[in-house]
């Protein structure tokens, strides 16, 4: 189990050939995990990028912190959160109204058409996944979107693997019910 924890850290610290912690390197394998997670919370690119970087800001400030008993995935997910919950606590998120973002769609071949169909199915399924209420959607983030096993999971939000289980089968009957008949 040392051996094990050891080896995350090791992963963790990403060291370059001088030793020297090498955050790029953890940006480069955890960003997209934590981008995403980021999305899912605060529904604007623009915020969840500003969340991206605060959570790499909190985890370098925090590397001595770090005491290896879950994995680097789980312990950037878990600042990730927390740093969304933060965001859309504040101020400046109840008051401040994003600009929308326009792009126009145009279909020219069969594969564009199918690329919008694909994004299309994945916003419907965004959507649904964020209309879930926040426990449910916590877990769903972490299971399907993170690759996170139900142990990881339950490291990250901070509860019992068996309420991570149950979560996650009333979250997909609720996905499920939600989903039925849109999805082409």
């Amino acid at each position: 189990m040392k051996d094990e924890l050891q080896k995350g850290a090791d992963t963790f610290r990403g060291e370059n050939d001088s030793g020297d912690l090498d955050i790029e390197s953890l940006m480069r394998t955890y960003g997209n995990d934590v981008l995403r997670t980021a999305y899912s919370y605060v529904n604007d690119r623009s915020a969840a990028e500003d969340c991206f970087q605060e959570t790499f800001i909190k985890a370098y400030r925090n590397l001595a912190n770090f005491r290896g008993e879950s994995s680097v995935k789980t312990w950037l997910i878990r600042i990730a959160v927390n740093v969304c919950k933060d965001y859309l606590k504040s101020a400046y998120q109840r008051h401040v109204v994003p600009m929308m973002e326009f792009e126009e769609d145009a279909i020219v071949s069969e594969n564009d058409f199918e690329e919008v169909e694909n994004r299309d199915r994945n916003e419907q399924i965004l959507e649904a996944v964020n209309s879930l209420p926040e426990h449910y959607r916590e877990v769903i983030m972490c299971v399907f979107y993170n690759d996170m096993s139900i142990e990881e999971a339950a490291n990250a939000l901070g509860t019992a693997p068996g309420t991570v289980k149950s979560r996650l089968h009333r979250a997909k009957e609720q996905l499920k019910n939600k989903l039925e008949g849109r999805l082409f």
